[in-house]
């Protein structure tokens, strides 16, 4: 536990003896008009950019200008096996084995074609569970699979709910839930940290409830990549997959993220769609044979890879590596928790902070709800300097990153937010 105190002197005190300080000055802070630096708080949608990222992709762009079609082969950082110089530091970032990691795709293409490999419904089984305040691209998502194969989205989708007044979900009433249709049920898919409430999940321990009752189990780790210390391998989960674009500072858009736990590296049986790139490496420009399964992680892949996003995602795994995902998120809790700190003392009747208080239950966001407040609030924010996220209906969500927020913006950020309030 932490000891907090007030006064901005605290802050700089923590920022001075902060051992991860310096790579604040590895990323662009974005700056307002005058030319000062912004309160950046929403690394939880869209990461900043590491100041090497624009190097790694010109790499790219000059190997692509100086050996053209050679570049697959003769390039500093060949693009034919592009995706393994990734696959090593993703692993530590996730907690998984390499050859259950492949970066390809994005988020909700992943999310599917995981889902025609572990959805695998019967007449008797094949309802799928989610959180009821999934990320609506998740819901989307198996209300689609479950309608491809010939189910009624409604019917077929079950989900587990906070208790009336609450926005937390309780261990106790999934295990009701499985209780009652664990033998109906298909699939599990869990967001591993909630979007709307940050709430971060035990992985392991929905795992090993959801398999007890033969369901297949699934994250989406969007809002954990990079953010929490998740442990895949360990969870047990048959699947998971994220987005690089937000913890991991890939930029807009770029590509996502896969696990597949190991025990189904070597099933040739497992059903999947298939392409060139799934197919093994030593017979792959063979053209004439038959498919040949490559195992592991890299057996879901379909094309070969883009490697301008790929260069983005290696800048900032480059940056990961060197610090490691532990480092990281010692930082993010003492820092998450001084930014809890400082909220309370404005008074629970104008604050609410909907996201666990536990340290190990959330990652570094938290989820304010300010009474009587509409987006009003955050536009005023936003005008104070401060970039944050508003959702539908009340709440502001915050992020201090542990890679370039500092205590300082933590204690600028409440200080603007008090000016407002008053």
């Amino acid at each position: 536990m932490f000891n907090y105190k007030l006064g901005l002197e605290f802050a700089l005190e923590q920022d001075q003896n902060d051992t991860l300080k310096s790579y604040r000055n590895q990323f662009h802070i974005p700056k307002d008009k005058d030319g000062n630096e912004l309160i950046y708080m929403t690394g939880n949608s869209l990461g900043l950019q590491p100041k090497t990222t624009k190097s790694y992709i010109n790499q790219e762009l000059e190997d692509w200008a100086n050996l053209g079609v050679e570049g697959h082969t003769e390039g500093k950082t060949p693009w034919l096996p592009y995706h393994e110089f990734l696959a090593e530091s993703m692993a530590k970032v996730v907690g998984a084995k390499p050859i259950e990691v492949v970066v390809m795709n994005t988020l909700t293409a992943n999310l599917h074609f995981m889902m025609v490999s572990f959805y695998q419904p019967t007449k008797t089984r094949y309802k799928i569970l989610i959180e009821s305040d999934a990320f609506p691209s998740d819901k989307y998502a198996v209300e689609s699979q479950l309608r491809h194969h010939g189910f009624d989205d409604k019917e077929g989708l079950i989900l587990w709910k906070p208790r009336k007044n609450e926005e937390l979900l309780q261990y106790e009433d999934l295990e009701t839930i499985l209780e009652k249709y664990g033998k109906e049920i298909a699939l599990i898919m869990i967001g591993g940290v909630n979007y709307y409430t940050g709430q971060f999940f035990d992985l392991k321990r929905i795992t090993q409830l959801g398999h007890e009752y033969g369901c297949k189990v699934g994250f989406d780790c969007a809002h954990g990549a990079g953010n929490v210390v998740l442990n895949l391998h360990n969870s047990g989960a048959d699947f998971a997959v994220w987005c690089t674009y937000k913890y991991l500072n890939s930029g807009p858009g770029s590509l996502g993220g896969c696990f597949v736990h190991e025990r189904h590296a070597h099933n040739k049986n497992l059903n999947r769609f298939t392409g060139w790139w799934s197919h093994n490496k030593e017979t792959r420009f063979k053209m004439r044979g038959e498919f040949d399964q490559l195992p592991g992680a890299e057996g879901w892949q379909l094309s070969n890879p883009p490697i301008l996003s790929m260069a983005a995602i290696k800048a900032s795994l480059d940056i990961f590596n060197e610090v490691g995902i532990e480092k990281l998120t010692e930082k993010s809790k003492k820092l998450t928790g001084y930014f809890e700190f400082l909220l309370k003392q404005l008074g629970e009747h104008s604050i609410r902070i909907i996201t666990p208080s536990h340290p190990e239950e959330r990652g570094c966001q938290l989820s304010i709800q300010v009474k009587n407040a509409d987006k009003s609030l955050h536009i005023k924010l936003t005008e104070a300097g401060v970039i944050s996220d508003w959702r539908e209906p009340d709440v502001i969500r915050c992020a201090p990153t542990p890679f370039y927020n500092s205590f300082e913006d933590v204690y600028r950020l409440v200080e603007k937010l008090k000016e407002i309030l008053n």
